[in-house]
């Protein structure tokens, strides 16, 4: 018997109220704010990933799924969203549009790595960018947004991290520094963190190895290291999020998984779970719609995953309202009024009434019970009597109460108001 690919999940039916709920949630505020959706391919030329998420991270030398198509193209499954989203922009003129452009989108993301709670080689993100301004009032937009989504939730005892991790200008000074920092101890590090002080220091903040982390608390702020456009931008952020009234803690360990990344990063995490669990985050990436070919153009951007809102949802053991589905059954008494059954079934459904009816060739008895199993709350019955005299019996499956209605009125008397 074939088994779901290890690292992916179906999404079944008693679970799309949660996925409904949580996207219609998404959509209305995108809408508030101004952001309209793009939807980009599953899979992206491989090198569009390499050049912009950085050869040395994590993501493109061990999670990537990468493939050569027929025609012998290097081609990789979407790993993250924003990149494409990037490459939408400038592909099709959007950079000729009053700016900021804001988008958003539902994507399926891909990534090889060891699957975890909340956490699959298939997961899902709803995220959204917006393009083509460095004002800082637009980090604080983007941060007030995925705030107001997981509040619009009913999510509780959430925090907000905020860093600031510098531009091309001051970074590397920090860099210098931080591996100074960390060379004496290097025996003391895990594998990776050996590889990264090397390759990607920047990400040795990030390690969740316990002795790593030691490390990293007293490790140098790159906030401490921010040339002067940084540290204005920084402190106007963080005037416009007091103004919001959003709470945030400066975590100097937060550097986001992706190299693309410039000054502002910030993430929201549960309760208890810290980043192991973290929600969503995003930040700014000032350079990556040049290092695809465009002119310089300011950007910053949000993305959650999906799977892991669901699983906060359901400990948070919140009501969500219902997916619609059809609460009126329409059985008949004797195989000569299966017909006349069918046809009222589609007249109903046509009529914006939503019903169902049982197979062919059951009894009444069983129809009603199969009424009663699926949660019925009325059921339709067409029997001699009803065909005789152009009637329909309703009957409250509930209480046992019933009505007999005349053929002309049903519609009327069904449809919601």
């Amino acid at each position: 018997m074939y088994k779901v690919p290890r690292g992916t999940a179906d999404i079944l039916p008693q679970e799309q109220a949660y996925w409904r709920f949580v996207q219609g949630k998404a959509e209305a505020l995108c809408h508030l704010y101004g952001y309209q959706r793009l939807d980009t391919p599953v899979f992206e030329d491989a090198g569009l990933f390499i050049r912009t998420i950085g050869p040395t991270t994590d993501i493109v030398e061990k999670e990537m799924y990468t493939f050569q198509d027929r025609g012998g193209k290097q081609l990789t499954l979407r790993p993250e969203g924003t990149a494409p989203v990037c490459r939408a922009y400038l592909e099709h003129g959007l950079n000729n549009l009053p700016q900021p452009v804001k988008l958003y989108y539902f994507a399926s993301i891909y990534r090889y790595e060891r699957p975890q709670k909340g956490r699959y080689r298939e997961h899902h993100q709803f995220g959204f960018e917006s393009i083509g301004d460095a004002d800082p009032a637009l980090d604080a937009e983007a941060i007030d947004l995925a705030w107001q989504f997981y509040s619009s939730l009913s999510l509780k005892g959430l925090s907000l991290k905020l860093n600031s991790i510098g531009c091309r200008a001051c970074r590397p000074d920090y860099i210098k520094r931080l591996r100074q920092y960390y060379e004496p101890h290097i025996s003391g590090l895990c594998p990776d963190c050996r590889e990264r002080l090397e390759k990607n220091s920047l990400r040795l903040l990030d390690c969740k190895q316990a002795s790593c982390q030691r490390l990293a608390l007293e490790a140098p702020k790159s906030t401490d290291h921010l040339c002067p456009a940084c540290k204005s931008h920084f402190d106007a952020l963080k005037v416009q999020l007091e103004a919001l009234r959003l709470p945030y803690d400066l975590d100097h360990r937060l550097v986001r998984g992706l190299d693309y990344y410039t000054r502002t990063v910030f993430e929201v995490q549960p309760p208890e779970e810290g980043a192991q669990s973290t929600l969503g985050g995003g930040g700014r990436y000032d350079d990556l719609i040049e290092e695809l070919g465009g002119r310089p153009t300011p950007a910053v951007g949000f993305a959650t995953g999906m799977e892991r809102v669901v699983l906060s949802l359901k400990k948070a053991d919140l009501p969500l309202p219902p997916i619609p589905q059809p609460r009126i059954f329409v059985a008949y008494a004797g195989e000569e009024n299966r017909d006349q059954a069918l046809a009222l079934l589609y007249e109903l459904r046509r009529a914006g009434i939503g019903v169902t009816g049982a197979p062919v060739g059951k009894s009444l008895r069983a129809q009603l019970r199969q009424a009663d199993a699926l949660g019925m709350a009325q059921a339709l019955i067409l029997g001699e009597e009803e065909m005789r005299s152009g009637t329909v019996l309703l009957r409250n499956l509930a209480t046992g109460e019933q009505v007999i209605l005349p053929r002309p009125q049903l519609i009327s008397h069904l449809r919601p108001t």
